[in-house]
């Protein structure tokens, strides 16, 4: 995890809901350097003898942070829950649908989240996000991909569907506006997480669940993404994946609903922790 004003934030290892151990004199970052380095398996000793002298922290009231700092690029698939494209009234891809997002988007998990100027469609898509541990290109089959991944992240990856369906280009102008990507509060690395193909996802906006759903139906699984991208790019240590959202985004409800300033979106995914974020008004 990641604690501090915005810009100012520190590596921290969670030890449960309340505490953490303060990690900021062992690495600069949770970072490309520190992914590429193999640091999450250097912070084990130090952390585990942290916590039996009892050098722990309260979280407090303390602002949570992104879990990893600015990554080289955030890299996202559409369409990529079989039951979210049979809502939308689209056909399942053949291959995973590709589309970036601008990597200064990335805030913490309870931070606000700003309706762009010219808005009027802004929607939620709670996500699994996949963080990259080492640089990877061409790897040989999907098998290798789980020894690349760094770990998992629960991330909420904001959309502005007028920008995105109606203004014609890329999607990336839809997904790009400031704040538009909520991540953690937690970065769970893959040992922790049991079945990443049998995750339990959900969001409520206002009190409301609006989406329900499972990675069970990911058309194509982290570890088949992480393969197909090392296809066509070079992956970077702390590059950020989201791979997709589960049904009942506000695009595919009748009558569609949108967000509105005032509105407060809770998201969670098994074993990644619950997210909280207030919208406003554009700036």
């Amino acid at each position: 995890m990641r604690v501090g004003a915005f810009g100012a934030e520190k590596p921290v290892v969670r030890v449960d809901d309340t505490s953490y151990v303060d990690v900021s004199d062992l690495v600069t970052d949770f970072d490309e350097a520190f992914f590429g380095a193999g640091g999450s398996s250097r912070l084990a000793v130090p952390v585990a003898e942290r916590i039996a002298a009892g050098a722990v922290h309260p979280f407090g009231d303390q602002r949570i942070g992104a879990p990893i700092a600015r990554p080289h690029q955030i890299l996202c698939i559409g369409l990529n829950f079989s039951d979210h494209a049979a809502e939308t009234g689209q056909s399942v891809p053949d291959e995973p649908i590709l589309f970036t997002k601008s990597p200064n988007t990335l805030v913490g998990p309870n931070d606000d989240v700003r309706i762009p100027r010219g808005a009027g469609k802004t929607d939620w898509e709670v996500e699994l996000g996949i963080v990259i541990g080492k640089r990877t290109s061409y790897l040989d089959d999907v098998s290798a991909a789980a020894d690349v991944i760094a770990g998992y992240v629960l991330v909420n990856d904001i959309s502005e569907r007028a920008f995105q369906m109606e203004r014609g280009g890329q999607w990336c102008k839809g997904k790009s506006a400031e704040t538009f990507n909520p991540a953690g509060p937690w970065l769970a690395t893959p040992d922790e997480i049991p079945d990443v193909r049998n995750l339990g996802m959900w969001l409520d906006v206002n009190g409301v669940r609006r989406q329900t759903g499972s990675t069970k139906t990911m058309i194509f699984d982290p570890y088949v993404i992480v393969h197909y991208l090392s296809q066509f790019m070079v992956l970077e240590p702390g590059d950020l994946i989201n791979t997709g959202t589960p049904p009942g985004v506000g695009m595919g409800h009748n009558p569609q609903i949108w967000l509105e300033p005032g509105d407060v979106m809770e998201l969670s995914i098994d074993g990644l922790g619950v997210a909280r974020q207030r919208v406003v008004g554009p700036r």
